[in-house]
């Protein structure tokens, strides 16, 4: 049994809600990531994605540089624990349709993300349930229009 904290990615940057657009994608654009998560000190608030940038402001014609993250972030946050099993931690993407997940300690406080990536490079045994789990997550979803 592999757990989260031993496949995730430590160290996670994190903005805060008052933090620009603009701010998130240059992030972006450094870590080469489609996600940040959006921290209040260590208290997960929500995640911006590059598509929340896209959706919520660039076709909204707002000004990047002055719209907020707590304006465009995706909340509430789905988690996982550090200690569970990456099949349970698998499921709760499948089931969110979602290929990274910020992971948090006991107390709730951010300490990773997860994403398929880790699974697939770092717990090699996790072959058919990443391969059911990426089916499940990409399966596509009825337009919202």
């Amino acid at each position: 049994m592999t757990t989260v904290s031993e496949v995730m990615t430590r160290g996670v940057r994190a903005l805060g809600p008052r933090d620009t657009v603009v701010a998130a994608a240059q992030a972006m654009d450094e870590l080469n990531v489609g996600a940040i998560p959006v921290c209040e000190g260590d208290t997960l608030l929500g995640m911006v994605t590059d598509r929340d940038i896209v959706v919520r402001a660039v076709a909204q014609d707002i000004d990047a540089r002055a719209v907020t993250l707590e304006q465009v972030m995706s909340r509430p946050v789905c988690t996982v624990g550090e200690d569970e099993d990456v099949e349970e931690a698998l499921a709760t993407m499948s089931e969110h349709q979602i290929r990274r997940i910020p992971v948090a300690d006991g107390q709730g406080r951010l300490v990773g993300m997860l994403s398929l990536g880790d699974i697939a490079a770092k717990d090699p045994d996790n072959d058919t349930g990443l391969a059911m789990s990426l089916a499940d997550i990409s399966s596509p979803a009825a337009p919202d229009r």
